[in-house]
């Protein structure tokens, strides 16, 4: 920056003390004086310029600025300034704080002025908030064009990602009624281990022990929820079973799995362009990756007509593949599974779509957020065949809910239903043996 970092004279409200300014002065104030740093400074070395080097040359145009101003401020509240000037400059704006608290999970931004948070599966209201309507559309914008994306009347929805794979979606007016609307789904910076979804509870050791021998088997298991109810999680922690040695492509609308293994191929689908040209469905990346030898193929959320393509790659050799899909039994996941087939719309029966999908999936994975915000799963159930016009299935594991606590805690308990499945078979002819009375087990949570 060196001696093309001068500002100029700031000149504003000279008689309103700093006690009496509104938050209303306060972010034009700052505005003020984020204006006058793009102005001065070099945008495009800012990226290359250590940041400790910025916050200095940063803190000091904002001294000479607010000494311009003659506004009366502490250190304290002089640091303050500074931080947000360099998160507008740097980062997210008012979202930064949130996004460097690692204990939360979730960012929802409803107005320019009502930003909620989620922290161990309770939301509560933040006082963070952006100047106007045109500041949130601005971070937004900042969002979208770092994935190399778009957002704008033409193109009102988004998804893309943060740097640190946290999942984003925003929707702007005219089909936002109140404004731009922003949520940040965030993600863990490592994958969840054994031992502590055993410690929270989410799983008993018999479930995790049965999963992990089903994975390393090659068994194909879809894993079925709610929103926020912990798929990609569970997702990305059977993921760790899978052997070192084999071949995984992933395919997701928008990046978020975070895979343990080295031999792993990622793709992800892209928009298309304002001419509606260009776009890249997960249909077309799933013929792709079939063509490049996978072992396994995971899809990091089935929701179209990608379903069959999905169903015979499992059908046709790549088997141990996983898949999420939005559902709240497993019943009603195949139910969803076969209105998506028939997306694809070539009139196939529905007998023999259900033949495929009881051919295809061997375990389906149920999962929940509880009132109390805690992430169970409430079933594991093995895919039994077809029976009629729907697909049989039998309870392996379970979690039953008894109550809740005073304090709101869900009671409960895990229990293995007593049932041997099928597919030790599977398991005994890959070398894999699991005692019996793992399926006898229980576990109480909360008693």
């Amino acid at each position: 920056m060196g001696s093309n970092f001068r500002p100029q004279p700031f000149r504003g409200n000279h008689t309103a003390p700093l006690a009496q300014r509104s938050a209303d002065r306060y972010f034009e104030l700052k505005s003020q004086i984020h204006k006058k740093l793009i102005e001065v400074l070099n945008l495009d070395r800012v990226s290359s310029i250590p940041k400790d080097r910025i916050r200095a040359e940063i803190g000091r145009v904002v001294e000479r600025l607010l000494e311009d101003e003659r506004v009366p401020m502490t250190a304290a509240e002089q640091t303050r300034i500074v931080e947000e000037v360099l998160d507008e400059v740097l980062g997210l704006g008012p979202l930064e704080p949130l996004l460097k608290e690692p204990s939360i999970s979730d960012i929802l931004v409803n107005r320019y002025n009502k930003i909620y948070i989620e922290r161990n599966g309770k939301l509560a209201e933040t006082q963070a908030r952006f100047k106007d309507d045109a500041h949130l559309l601005h971070i937004i914008e900042k969002i979208v064009s770092q994935v190399g994306r778009r957002i704008d009347e033409a193109q009102p929805i988004v998804d893309a990602r943060l740097a640190d794979g946290s999942r984003v979606n925003a929707i702007i007016p005219p089909l936002a009624l109140d404004g731009p609307c922003l949520s940040i789904r965030r993600f863990g910076r490592h994958v969840i281990t054994q031992e502590e979804m055993v410690q929270f509870k989410t799983i008993m050791p018999g479930m995790l022990r049965f999963l992990a021998a089903c994975v390393q088997a090659k068994c194909t298991i879809l894993i079925s929820g709610g929103t926020g109810s912990g798929k990609t999680t569970m997702l990305n922690a059977l993921s760790r079973f899978i052997p070192e040695e084999e071949r995984i492509v992933t395919i997701e609308d928008t990046a978020e799995l975070q895979l343990q293994q080295r031999h792993v191929v990622k793709f992800e689908t892209r928009p298309p362009n304002l001419n509606k040209e260009g776009g890249i469905n997960q249909r077309q990346l799933l013929r792709t990756a079939l063509r490049m030898r996978p072992d396994r193929i995971i899809v990091g959320e089935c929701r179209g007509a990608e379903a069959l393509d999905m169903l015979q790659a499992m059908n046709t050799g790549v088997e141990g593949s996983m898949s999420t899909v939005h559902a709240n039994s497993p019943r009603d996941a195949f139910s969803r599974l076969e209105t998506m087939v028939m997306m694809a719309d070539l009139e196939i029966p529905s007998r023999v779509i259900l033949q495929q999908l009881a051919s295809a999936i061997r375990l389906v994975v149920q999962l929940s957020r509880l009132q109390d915000g805690t992430r169970k799963i409430l079933s594991i159930a093995e895919v039994m065949g077809v029976d009629g016009d729907h697909i049989e299935m039998q309870d392996i594991f379970t979690f039953e809910r008894l109550g809740v606590t005073d304090a709101g805690k869900v009671q409960g308990r895990f229990r293995g239903t007593g049932v041997t499945p099928r597919i030790l078979e599977r398991l005994r002819v890959s070398g894999i043996q699991l005692p019996p009375s793992i399926f006898q087990e229980t576990l109480d949570v909360n008693l």
